[in-house]
């Protein structure tokens, strides 16, 4: 419900503004003077003031400038007995909503107030959405509290401030796209654009264009020059999110990006001068790729300058509570859903799960619980179907294997795997030619840490 201040030194007017005000469903409040409306906008979180211009203690044209320096999300409109221009065209400087004549009032004021409520609901809900845009790409809203977490959040907090290429490696679902976001927008560049493109998601030729644009003519329907996310980018950060995944012709011109701030866009012969700095990220394990030939080994050493690792969901199980919560929160409000609470029995199964999507298949599950749940408190029931068998089935399902049985040699040939490719799970389930979802399976069957 919006409230609505009337100033007016006459008992009457206010008596009936507040009335005909007060019949459309606002919430009204009076003050016959400067002092009183002074006190009732510290006191209440007023969103509409109508004041007289003439007043006991001076005038509400003044006094509509004072209100926007203290209050500015707050709409004024001036009423007058006897209007002029030069009042009129100072309240409006003063930052009024409008400026009318009394007795006039009767057939607009009810439009106004509404025109009026209606502009303050909308700049508050762009401040609402600048600070969660804020929020968003600052370290302060990364979630968590272990020791971990904040290792990793002090590490980029350093490097932000530097103009060093970063990369960020760890499993899907850690989010290194969060961080990229974070050490942007902890850097100078903060102001220049952000600009990010997943590698694994385009082919060779629709990766190349979408880096570097394309002039008039370069290929059929190319009918004008196209900048590329580096030309888009300039000054600012290029976040290359699967860099792994890059062809290696790519990973060429990629190079001489770092090396030189140049690049040819398709069809040009006169490169293209850029300042971006960029951050990578991947889940593979690029040392491994280099040894297999799928990345260069000088490229490696030129994005490798400062390597932040992001820990898994696993690794920082004291999280759980603290990042649920706050899905909890984000999906009650975008669903209208009033749950305010996760029970305990819920929080633990959390806890024990292991998390092969990490902190993105947390929030799924979260999201999906806020649909299902029908009662006050998140609860064991609207978890998916195998987190709940796992609750009551995790202790009883592990076996103690015979040192002669072929389970037994299949979790040591696997457990030397993943040594091997330094916990790469993704690498590790194509050397032992399986599916990823069948090694995550063996790795929870067998107890593999």
């Amino acid at each position: 419900m919006n409230k609505i201040l009337i100033i007016d030194d006459e008992e009457k007017i206010r008596t009936l503004l507040s009335r005909i005000i007060g019949l459309e469903g606002f919430e009204v409040f009076q003050a016959y003077d400067l002092k009183n409306a002074k006190k009732r906008l510290e006191a209440s979180d007023i969103d509409v003031v109508i004041s007289d211009v003439k007043l006991p203690d001076g005038s509400g044209v003044d006094f509509s400038r004072i209100i926007k320096e203290k209050h500015p999300s707050i709409e004024v409109v001036l009423l007058t007995a006897y209007g002029n221009i030069q009042d009129g065209v100072q309240a409006i400087k003063n930052g009024a909503f409008d400026y009318i004549t009394k007795g006039d009032d009767n057939n607009k004021i009810i439009p106004l107030v509404y025109k009026a409520a209606e502009k303050v609901a909308l700049n508050k809900r762009v401040i609402q959405l600048e600070k969660q845009l804020g929020d968003k790409q600052s370290f302060d809203n990364i979630i968590g509290r272990s020791n971990i977490i904040k290792s990793v959040i002090d590490s980029a907090k350093k490097v932000a401030v530097t103009d060093a290429t970063v990369l960020l490696t760890g499993e899907t679902g850690t989010g290194k796209e969060v961080f990229a976001q974070a050490i942007h927008n902890g850097s100078y560049r903060n102001k220049q654009n952000f600009v990010a493109v997943n590698c694994s998601a385009f082919s060779k030729e629709l990766l190349e264009n979408e880096l570097f644009g394309h002039k008039s003519g370069a290929f059929t329907g190319a009918v004008k020059d196209s900048k590329g996310i580096f030309e888009e980018a300039d000054n600012g950060t290029v976040f290359l999110d699967e860099i792994g995944e890059m062809p290696l012709d790519l990973q060429a011109k990629l190079l001489r990006v770092l090396e030189s701030g140049e690049f040819l866009k398709v069809g040009d012969s006169k490169p293209t001068k850029v300042n971006v700095r960029i951050i990578a990220a991947t889940n593979r394990n690029l040392q491994i790729e280099i040894n297999n030939a799928n990345f260069r080994e000088d490229l490696y050493y030129r994005i490798n300058i400062f390597n932040i690792v992001l820990p898994s969901l696993r690794e920082r199980t004291s999280d759980i509570a603290e990042l649920a919560n706050y899905f909890l929160k984000k999906f009650t409000n975008k669903t209208g859903k009033k749950i305010a609470s996760i029970s305990e029995e819920y929080l633990e199964v959390l806890k024990k799960h292991s998390w092969k999507g990490n902190i993105r298949e947390l929030r799924n599950i979260i999201e999906r619980s806020v649909i299902l749940e029908e009662s006050h408190e998140l609860s064991i029931g609207s978890l998916p179907f195998d987190l709940q068998q796992g609750s009551t089935s995790h202790a009883t399902s592990h076996k103690t294997l015979s040192a002669f049985s072929m389970a037994s040699a299949e979790k040591i040939h696997i457990q030397k795997t993943l040594n091997y490719t330094n916990g790469n799970k993704a690498e590790a389930a194509r050397l032992l030619e399986i599916g990823i979802a069948t090694l995550y399976r063996k790795i929870e069957e067998y107890k593999i840490s």
